[in-house]
């Protein structure tokens, strides 16, 4: 039984590729379902939901369209969010294929960094390197990725530290294939897996870290966002709660699709290696 096979089979990761797919789709279309600069003003100011059909969700403090924020912000969490963990992991993969490959004092060497960047919190490591360079989408992603990479390194070295003593890995050196060729042929197909079960732990902390860092006013201030709008709502929280609730939820969704479609990759990923 294949892999695909058996993530269709678990309702977890059916559930949270379903609720992906639909916010994806939401993301690609945002242009097309609310065109125009979602931060234009619309109408009054704290409009409330479903009392007005233009902004059926209501209006913010300065009269922009609380919906058309929402959806124009699930792509920038998205984009952020797959961003980071692509940076990430390639990353931590080259880190970690390096030290488990070569061993020695290559190894000590990147372990002693990964260990450097482990002892600082992600959050406090992507807080200071965005106050420092400056807030905007690419120094969000890159901030982030700061923080995330270290743990796809210790797994993919961990992984290569088992995998390079095979005997399909000795028969390669003896044969004379090239170190770099062995890494890429021969090591990395196995130890990846692994790596794309921690995927989706990376992609949901990208997804909080960045509304967490526009929530204290660190993102990237031409894009509407849902830590932002989040941010906007604390003023008015008592007359128009409806201003944190929507992009709250939102967040909570993605999150919860990131969780449950990692899920469903970790129980395939897991029989495929346990099974036959």
């Amino acid at each position: 039984m294949s892999a695909a096979v058996r993530f269709r089979a678990s309702a977890e990761g059916v559930a949270g590729l379903a609720i992906l797919a639909l916010l994806g789709l939401v993301a690609l279309l945002a242009p097309v379902l609310h065109p125009g600069d979602p931060l234009d003003i619309v109408g009054a100011p704290l409009t409330r939901p479903f009392t007005v059909l233009a902004t059926p969700l209501g209006t913010d403090w300065l009269g922009r369209d609380v919906l058309a924020m929402i959806v124009h912000g699930a792509r920038t969490s998205l984009t952020v969010g797959l961003a980071a963990a692509f940076v990430a992991i390639s990353i931590g993969v080259a880190v970690g294929t390096l030290a488990g490959l070569f061993g020695r004092w290559v190894d000590e060497t990147l372990m002693r960094v990964t260990d450097a960047f482990q002892t600082i919190p992600g959050f406090l490591l992507a807080l200071a390197f965005v106050s420092t360079v400056g807030p905007s989408l690419a120094t969000v992603v890159f901030a982030i990725a700061l923080g995330a990479w270290t743990g796809p390194a210790r797994l993919v070295r961990a992984e290569v530290l088992s995998i390079r003593e095979r005997d399909f890995v000795a028969a390669a050196r003896v044969v004379g294939m090239h170190p770099l060729a062995i890494a890429v042929r021969e090591v990395l197909p196995h130890a990846l897996p692994p790596v794309v079960s921690l995927a989706a732990v990376i992609v949901a902390g990208a997804i909080l870290t960045e509304a967490a860092l526009s929530f204290l006013g660190l993102g990237d201030p031409n894009r509407a966002t849902w830590g932002g709008l989040i941010a906007e709502g604390r003023s008015v929280l008592r007359s128009a709660p409806f201003l944190s609730i929507w992009p709250g939820l939102a967040l909570v969704v993605t999150v919860l699709g990131v969780h449950l479609a990692g899920e469903g990759v970790v129980a395939a990923l897991a029989l495929r290696r346990s099974g036959p």
